[in-house]
């Protein structure tokens, strides 16, 4: 019996010992929560019932030139359905009229949605998505619906509301209005286009408002002020015209649709600013429809083919080396340089022509010649010519992504003997056509280069908060002599020369085509494919836009590749539609003064409203306008269709006239 008492002895104070050591380490742990760790455990409590949330700031707005939105956030909403939170009576009552409410507003039966909201309610389902991507017009219908109207707990309804960016023109100009984002992948900020270049501004400053968390997991503010105000963005106002932009998109769609072409690119500019009035970069996607997915005339880098031939004229005028009136001879259209061969498109070549000629008919031989006879010994001067006109370098703009320039110098260690040659007629350099455009519009502007732009100022409201002046790359980049020249001889191609297909006696246009062969070294013939080109600007005289067309890869079936098929009407196009729906100038000139055509017009019109008949005249040939008054006069109904002249019409001249009888115009 003592042993036993002995042995319960040893386990009370056994027990006794674990429980003043578990008391001491309990005491140890308090003091060191208390105070080594108390600051710690504050800190994560505070963070557990009080944070600081972000107040996002209003994003600003991209407008164009004319005032157009093209770019704006807007809230889109998500809804989804806790199909625990209803009681099962309140659920009974609400769901059919719900169900039809949904079939409504959506695009699904009302029975499909029912059968959906039952299935939801007995699978527990408490994030069950009824709708995404709604406007703030159907969320607020959808809110107001049976059941839902109850709030979250009662009716089960979950909103989810997110701020994204609309384009209101839709896809035309997308990749130079751009985005910007977080790629889900890295995390990194990506963008493009205006949006990333200006998000200093667009962006504005995000605010912070602290709150506490309070019963059923939901925050309220602590305080009536926000800790932190967010600042909303500043306005972007670019210098893109929806009107030109419009014209310019679909211009080379249609003809990138007829051509079949991979890709392709327009820049209409404003001469005298630099202002980038339209930009339109389509590529072919695998269906066959073209969306904008590259800035390619920003970014892609090639070589221009005859486009470049420019620089050759401007470098033999500057220097004098030779003179407009020069004569080559082409050589039946075939010159060797090292042992290669300088062709012309045309078979046979040109016979013997000026410089001038041979650069309307854009002779590869006389062009080459040109270059070569007067800088073989001195290539470097030929290439110093090149970077005067900046066509070296980027031209610095906000976009990331520009194409770098490749302008071969005779001290490279790839130059060559045939180096030379193939610069005159575009090949072995590689500019984009932006740097081809900026030349082409210095020329346009009197000889003064300026730097191309696409965002005129920031605004916040109607405060103007920055400007983008108009900046000048290059004062002076030839003389007045060899300027005047140059411009004839552009003007000549359209009227003479390889462009002779776009002109029109109705506007006065300048430029250049070109046709390059890319890839021509790599994958053999197959490789390889043309690129077309037009670039100039109009009116001849008083040029007041510059655009450059660039197509790659058109479809050769036809053997129509050459740049005066491809690009030459797209550039016509846009051309025709400016000066036809947008007079170039608000200045009225001589308004006094008689118009010699206006009189002869008007005298034609008197005579013949002033004769007395009772037979219908002759139209044919009368302004539309004209001739609508004259015969309402003589008592007829007039039905027009088109513009312009009078084309046909349908009761024929000498006819008795009938009084109210309807006679129909064609005008064109």
């Amino acid at each position: 019996m003592a042993v036993d008492d002995k042995h319960i002895s040893y386990r009370i104070y056994l027990v006794a010992v674990f429980i003043f050591v578990m008391a001491i380490a309990i005491v140890v742990k308090l003091t060191n929560i208390q105070w080594v760790e108390g600051d710690y455990y504050r800190k994560l409590a505070k963070q557990r019932t009080v944070r600081n949330f972000i107040i996002p700031a209003n994003k600003g707005n991209i407008y164009s030139a004319d005032g157009s939105l093209l770019a704006t956030s807007i809230p889109n909403y998500e809804i989804r359905f806790d199909a625990k939170a209803p009681k099962q009576e309140t659920f009974e009552k609400h769901v059919k009229a719900l169900s039809d409410s949904l079939a409504a507003v959506l695009d699904r039966p009302a029975g499909y949605y029912e059968q959906e909201l039952r299935k939801a309610r007995a699978n527990k389902n408490r994030y069950y998505l009824i709708a995404r991507n709604l406007s703030y017009t159907d969320y607020v219908k959808i809110k107001g619906f049976p059941l839902f109207s109850l709030g979250a707990f009662k009716g089960g309804i979950i909103i989810e509301q997110e701020t994204v960016r609309k384009h209101p023109i839709g896809k035309i100009a997308e990749r130079t209005i751009g985005y910007d984002r977080i790629d889900p992948a890295t995390g990194i900020e990506v963008g493009k286009g205006i949006e990333w270049a200006f998000k200093s501004y667009l962006n504005g400053k995000d605010g912070k408002i602290l709150k506490q968390k309070i019963a059923k997991g939901q925050w309220k503010p602590i305080r009536d002020v926000n800790e932190v105000d967010p600042i909303d963005g500043y306005d972007v106002i670019s210098t893109i015209d929806v009107f030109i932009q419009d014209i310019a998109h679909h211009a080379l769609l249609k003809q990138l649709e007829e051509y079949e072409a991979d890709h392709g690119c327009v820049v209409v500019m404003e001469t005298e600013t630099g202002h980038v009035k339209a930009i339109s970069n389509l590529g072919r996607q695998e269906d066959g429809s073209y969306i904008e997915t590259t800035n390619y005339a920003v970014a892609e880098s090639h070589e221009p083919g005859s486009t470049f031939k420019l620089v050759d004229l401007m470098a033999i005028l500057e220097d004098k080396v030779a003179d407009t009136s020069t004569v080559y001879d082409s050589h039946g259209g075939v010159i060797k340089y090292y042992g290669r061969s300088v062709r012309d498109s045309h078979k046979g070549g040109y016979g013997k022509v000026s410089l001038a000629r041979g650069f309307e008919l854009s002779s590869n031989t006389v062009m080459v010649q040109a270059v070569y006879e007067n800088y073989k010994s001195n290539p470097s001067k030929f290439v110093d010519h090149i970077k005067s006109f900046g066509l070296h370098k980027t031209l610095g703009l906000h976009f990331k992504g520009e194409g770098r320039a490749i302008i071969p110098h005779p001290k490279d260690k790839n130059w060559s003997g045939v180096s030379l040659p193939w610069m005159a007629f575009g090949y072995g350099v590689s500019v984009t056509p932006m740097q081809t455009l900026t030349l082409y519009n210095a020329v346009a502007n009197n000889g003064v280069m300026v730097k191309p732009q696409f965002v005129s100022e920031i605004k916040e409201w109607n405060k103007t908060i920055k400007t983008f002046d108009t900046e000048v790359i290059n004062p002076k980049i030839c003389s007045p002599e060899t300027l005047k020249k140059v411009r004839a001889v552009l003007q000549n191609v359209v009227k003479k020369g390889t462009g002779s297909k776009l002109y029109s006696k109705d506007f006065s246009m300048a430029g250049k085509t070109g046709t390059a062969m890319v890839n021509y070294g790599k994958a053999g013939r197959e490789g390889m494919y043309y690129a077309s080109s037009f670039a100039g600007y109009f009116p001849a005289d008083h040029p007041k836009y510059s655009c450059i067309v660039v197509v790659h890869k058109p479809n050769t079936a036809n053997n129509n590749y050459y740049g005066a098929d491809v690009a030459g009407p797209v550039f016509k196009r846009i051309a025709q539609k400016i000066f036809t729906d947008a007079p170039s100038t608000n200045k009225i000139k001589q308004l006094d003064s008689k118009i010699p055509k206006q009189e002869i017009s008007y005298a034609k019109f008197e005579k013949v409203s002033n004769t007395k008949t009772n037979q219908i005249p002759n139209l044919k040939g009368m302004p539309g306008m004209d001739a609508i008054a004259l015969l309402e006069n003589l008592g007829l109904k007039v039905k027009v269709n088109g513009v312009g002249k009078v084309k046909n019409q349908s009761i024929q001249a000498g006819q008795n006239i009938n009084r109210n009888a309807i006679i129909v115009l064609e005008l064109s």
